[in-house]
């Protein structure tokens, strides 16, 4: 089976900065948005990608790990701001010998690009409880601006660890050859990832 362009996962990082900004935008439609520093709770997190294999499926990976700092600002959602970072050596999918070629040279080269990183630089609310977020993604040493987006999903006192949090669910297309990513593109092989990101923040300051 032909390895799988993970590189776009990187949109991941650029993700949770969606949701963010969904967070604070959806103050009118949730009332109980608080403003203040979140931390992304890797632990409850699912990164997820998927790349059509020539067309005959859709093969699914995960890159788990993900850290960030989120600063909501429930009353002006423009002001909010959102930094993703992903350990690219983490990617999983089913299949070992491709998770080992994914981190390879040809694909992420994870030995020298270990990181996928997104800062947010704009959140442009799209109704209730959605958002448009773009900022600059940094993958494979190339850095460009990707936009998602973002739904927010709750904002509550978490029962378990009696913490406030706030979720989000995003999707998104990347194309990585824009990043360097191009591995059996001229065979066919999907240039555009897609991406589904469930992200929960907690509350860690004002």
């Amino acid at each position: 089976m032909t390895p799988r362009p993970i590189s776009n996962i990187a949109a991941l990082a650029f993700a949770g900065s969606l949701a963010l900004a969904g967070a604070a935008y959806a103050q009118d439609a949730a009332p109980s948005v608080k403003s203040g520093t979140y931390a992304l709770e890797p632990t409850h997190t699912e990164v997820l990608f998927g790349v059509s294999h020539f067309g005959f499926s859709t093969y699914y990976g995960q890159f788990p790990g993900a850290s960030g700092t989120l600063t909501l600002d429930a009353a002006n959602p423009a002001a909010s701001h959102l930094d993703v970072s992903i350990p690219v050596a983490g990617v999983w999918t089913a299949s070992a010998k491709l998770v080992e070629e994914l981190k390879s040279a040809d694909w992420l080269d994870a030995a020298a690009y270990p990181t996928i990183t997104f800062h947010s630089t704009k959140v442009t609310l799209t109704g209730p409880t959605t958002a448009d977020v773009t900022g600059d993604l940094t993958l494979h040493g190339i850095t460009h601006p990707v936009t998602l987006k973002a739904t927010f999903t709750r904002g509550a006192v978490f029962a378990m660890t009696q913490k406030y949090m706030v979720g989000f669910q995003v999707t998104g297309d990347v194309k990585r050859s824009e990043f360097g990513v191009s591995k059996y593109v001229a065979y066919g092989l999907a240039d555009d990832v897609q991406l589904t990101i469930s992200a929960p923040f907690e509350r860690t300051g004002p």
